[in-house]
């Protein structure tokens, strides 16, 4: 892809995040956050992306990402989330979770606070289970983990406000808020469950599953505007869209991957967007906007096309696509897939989005950096 920069950091990459902007800023995202796993030593390092676009303004410059700091991380990043502008909260294979604080004055990172063992094995709070995945509402923090446990946390507060232990007999995988009492979870047996954070016991309000399908979920992302809208992604591939209003099946199942999915991200003020990555080294762009010109083809330009291909899928699209993803109009029925990655790769196994601006991290020890997203 045009305007992508590869920055080899000698270590492999599991989590990449921009830090978030101010509402009120017009600027283009310019600090992002990196986590690695499965090195001897890891850690959580911040980048700049220099100075994008400044050298001549008529030239579609791209800087290399200038390493600002880091700081050792116990355990594989296995998820990281920005708090606000200053602190970043992060989690641990070894079940811990991190707060870290930026200090931009001098450009280092500090441990603020720590929760060890957060998520552990049954009977024991010596022997930590992964925590696989954190959401933050600042100040609240949530994480689940292997250990089937929901923890809720306060920035302020050292004790864990509340845990939630036997929330589910499997491997839950990630997190995200509905809303502020609400949050979404998917585990390891296909299912995608809602919880009210308000309400005692340890039941979700709701289980949404593929019918007849058991297939670990990995990732999921709630559309920004539309709260009932969410995508998920798991083992197989698959892009699901739901409405968590209706049926407790998915409204659309898009083939896709070659593998697993691991991330899925609607963009954030452009949700007729969708970004997705997998361990098959792909990166890709799902383009739903009603702009998009009126050809039959499902894929232009993309690994995978030949994966678009159920007998289905046409159907599917056209009955879910609104705000772009949930519309029963069949002329929105198209949709444009592009990977945006310039070369076969390792597992992309992480990304984020934010303006024009996409980072994403790899196995193949790199971070791809690009802007223009949509030009």
């Amino acid at each position: 892809m045009e305007n992508m920069i590869a920055k080899f950091v000698s270590q492999k990459i599991s989590k990449t995040r921009w830090r978030p902007e101010p509402v009120s800023s017009m600027q283009q995202p310019d600090l992002f956050a990196a986590g690695s796993w499965d090195n001897e030593e890891n850690k959580v390092s911040l980048w700049s992306t220099g100075d994008f676009g400044t050298i001549n303004m008529d030239e579609d410059y791209l800087a290399d990402p200038k390493l600002l700091c880091e700081i050792k991380h116990k355990g594989d990043v296995t998820d990281m989330q920005f708090l606000d502008q200053e602190r970043i909260v992060t989690a641990s294979s070894t079940g811990r979770v991190t707060i870290f604080r930026h200090h931009q004055t001098n450009q280092t990172l500090s441990e603020k606070q720590k929760w060890e063992h957060a998520h552990h094995h049954a009977g024991s709070n010596d022997q930590g289970a992964p925590c696989t995945g954190i959401v933050c509402n600042s100040p609240e923090i949530v994480s689940v983990g292997e250990d089937g446990r929901i923890n809720v946390f306060r920035a302020d507060s050292k004790d864990i406000v509340r845990t939630i232990d036997d929330a589910d007999s499997s491997t839950m995988h990630a997190v995200t808020f509905l809303r502020t009492t609400e949050i979404l979870t998917v585990n390891s047996i296909g299912q995608l469950k809602m919880w009210d954070l308000r309400q005692q016991g340890s039941d979700p309000t709701q289980i949404f599953s593929v019918a007849n399908e058991r297939v670990p979920l990995h990732c999921l992302d709630r559309h920004p505007s539309q709260q009932h809208v969410v995508a998920t992604g798991g083992q197989d591939g698959m892009l699901c869209i739901w409405d968590v209003r209706q049926s407790k099946l998915p409204v659309s199942l898009l083939s896709a991957h070659n593998a697993e999915m691991w991330e899925v991200h609607f963009h954030p003020s452009r949700p007729d967007h969708i970004f997705t990555c997998s361990e098959d080294g792909s990166l890709w762009h799902w383009d739903a906007s009603s702009e998009v010109a009126e050809r039959p083809s499902f894929l232009v330009g993309g690994r995978g096309a030949s994966h678009l291909s159920r007998s289905t899928l046409g159907q599917s699209v056209n009955q879910s696509l609104m705000t772009a993803w949930l519309s029963s109009d069949p002329t929105k029925g198209h949709l444009d897939i592009t990977n945006l990655m310039p070369s076969s790769t390792l597992s992309v196994n992480s990304l984020d989005v934010l303006g024009e601006y996409l980072v994403c991290g790899t196995d193949s020890e790199s971070i791809y950096v690009s802007k223009n997203l949509f030009t």
